[in-house]
């Protein structure tokens, strides 16, 4: 792993320890237009904290009904914790609405604990749930289950950001 704050020095590192068949190369990228001749020496993982954090803070702000976000895998998937407040989710069981080819209720939390959600279960206003969703579909999923508003300003305003980072 090439980790410094000089994309030089970690491109030069990422070519020194090629010749030690290294069976996987990661290098931190401080400019992203940079990414190109690190995938052309052969590293297999160009990781930019600034937009990794970027992207994780667009979420948050573009998904305010989310309560906690992580994010699996190379951003594929995500864990979303929200509360339950769409009247025609409301009263449904759980097996109603999960799983799908997209996302799978996996835990409901009550009374402070944890609770592995079985089919007939009923989704009570309030409630807390926990979601593993495929990405491009998490905006989906928080419809389907919040009175959930994405703010169309903020939105473009992280687009426009993620258009001058990259």
């Amino acid at each position: 792993m090439a980790a410094t704050g000089h994309d030089e020095s970690n491109l030069l590192a990422c070519v020194l320890v090629k010749e030690y068949n290294v069976p996987k190369i990661i290098a931190r990228v401080n400019d992203h237009s940079h990414e190109a001749a690190y995938k052309k020496i052969g590293v297999d993982e160009v990781i930019s904290p600034e937009l990794t954090a970027a992207s994780y803070l667009e979420k948050l702000i573009v998904r305010p009904k989310i309560a906690d976000l992580v994010i699996l895998g190379k951003g594929d998937a995500e864990l979303l914790d929200f509360t339950v407040d769409y009247k025609k989710t409301i009263g449904k069981k759980v097996s109603d609405l999960s799983p799908t080819d997209d996302f799978i209720i996996i835990a409901i939390h009550e009374k402070g604990k944890i609770v592995i959600p079985k089919p007939d279960m009923i989704l009570k206003e309030g409630m807390k749930v926990t979601v593993l969703v495929k990405t491009k579909f998490a905006q989906k999923v928080l419809k389907r289950f919040t009175n959930y508003k994405i703010f169309s300003s903020i939105q473009t305003s992280f687009n426009n950001l993620n258009l001058l980072i990259r």
